[in-house]
């Protein structure tokens, strides 16, 4: 077995483990990332870039190039109950560079920033590369045991970090406790074409018994039919045919290209959970991002809660690392910095859940605007407050690591 020595050891090449490799290598801790890949191209992975993060972007000097790639920017969001329609959120007053969402394919994001680490002799990606055990010393976690390129290897490392999202090998190695907090939906996920005469809006539409929310990607519509949990199969065994009609039933425009679903295989099954560590880590190992807690998808900010664990675990991390001094309490001080906005931020996903996304689901509330989003039609203004805690977070985090 060959062996490999890092100073953090990152599981997960997704974008809290990929970003967190490129700070730290960035200030000159040697860090190896494992993508279990061979490269980063999966259908229907988060692919909203949320004002916070572009603005770490712009921090690091980033951002013109990143915005060099292909991408769509959504400044706002609506929302359709029955017939009414209603504004929910305008970006275009944060107090960024970017007031905007950018809708960019995550793979484009995760080589940008794999391309943009590899400038650092700090940084090392293996692709192909699982990790299949956590390596223990005297209670403590002291590396990974991995397969790359199918062959048994190990990686040596002052700090593992399970960046392996909500089926962390990491976060089993190491026997933390998930705490449910449970969603009542999943999500079919599918493409139709966008036709230039279609308008230019990313919205969702709530109708007695059906949500579906459209993502506008240029020349398509990414689209989310959310439906209740564990009625997929159900659903899917009523034939293509049946999803087309209720599609056009929803949102009659599109009728003239649901024929492009030929089979249920078309439809991408999400299967939501929300969850999260009651303790994020143990002597020589931490877990970030969806491996700490998986969000649910209302309002897309899923990578972007990564990102930031990211960049907060960097700045608290890099200096201790570096110089050989890390401590339990610098991986407490991450976990204490970042629940707090993960707890906030569940806390109103699961409330949308409760309140919105489950009676609207089971038709029994009423087929209008709740009172917020028609206090939000009727004050500009106040499109200001959801566009602040979607776009930038309850506590966005700022690079404060420097290069080396």
């Amino acid at each position: 077995m060959t062996g490999l020595a890092a100073q953090c050891c990152i599981v997960g090449g997704g974008p809290a483990g990929m970003m967190l490799g490129f700070l730290l290598a960035r200030t000159g801790v040697r860090s190896v990332v494992l993508e279990k890949h061979g490269d980063f191209l999966r259908d229907f992975r988060g692919d909203t870039v949320h004002p916070s993060t572009l603005n770490v972007m712009d921090e690091l000097g980033l951002l013109d190039e990143f915005l060099k790639l292909p991408h769509q920017e959504v400044s706002r969001f609506g929302a359709q109950f029955g017939e009414e329609h209603v504004q929910v959120a305008d970006f275009s007053h944060l107090p960024v560079r970017c007031g905007f969402i950018a809708l960019m394919p995550q793979w484009d994001f995760l080589d940008f920033l794999a391309a943009q680490g590899k400038r650092y002799p700090a940084f090392t990606v293996l692709m192909h590369a699982e990790a299949t055990g956590l390596i223990e010393e005297g209670g403590k976690v002291v590396g990974v045991q991995a397969t790359v390129e199918g062959k048994p290897q190990e990686i040596r490392a002052d700090l593992v970090v399970g960046a392996d999202g909500r089926h962390s090998t990491v976060r089993v190695g190491a026997g933390f406790d998930v705490k449910v907090l449970g969603a009542p939906m999943d999500v079919l996920w599918f493409r139709l074409t966008h036709k230039p005469t279609d308008k230019a809006e990313t919205m969702g539409r709530f109708d007695r018994g059906s949500i579906l929310v459209l993502l506008d990607r240029g020349d398509y519509w990414q689209c989310a039919y959310v439906i209740p949990k564990g009625t997929a199969e159900t659903l899917k065994a009523a034939g293509i045919e049946k999803f087309g009609e209720k599609i056009a039933g929803l949102l009659p425009f599109l009728a003239d290209r649901v024929h492009e679903l030929a089979t249920v295989d078309d439809l991408k099954l999400l299967t939501v959970g929300v969850e999260r560590l009651d303790k994020w880590w143990k002597p020589g190992v931490l877990c970030i991002g969806d491996a700490a807690h998986t969000m649910s998808p209302i309002g897309g900010v899923g990578v972007n809660i990564a990102v930031q664990d990211a960049v907060a675990a960097a700045n608290i991390l890099a200096a201790p690392l570096k110089e050989g001094r890390l401590k339990d309490s610098d991986l407490q001080a991450v976990q204490a910095r970042r629940m707090w906005p993960v707890r906030a931020t569940q806390g109103i996903q699961v409330f949308l859940q409760n309140r919105m996304i489950a009676p609207t689901l089971a038709g029994t509330r009423p087929l209008r605007p709740p009172l917020a989003a028609r206090l939000l039609n009727a004050v500009p203004y106040l499109r200001r407050i959801p566009a602040r805690v979607l776009g930038l977070g309850v506590q966005p985090e700022h690079v404060k690591t420097r290069p080396a």
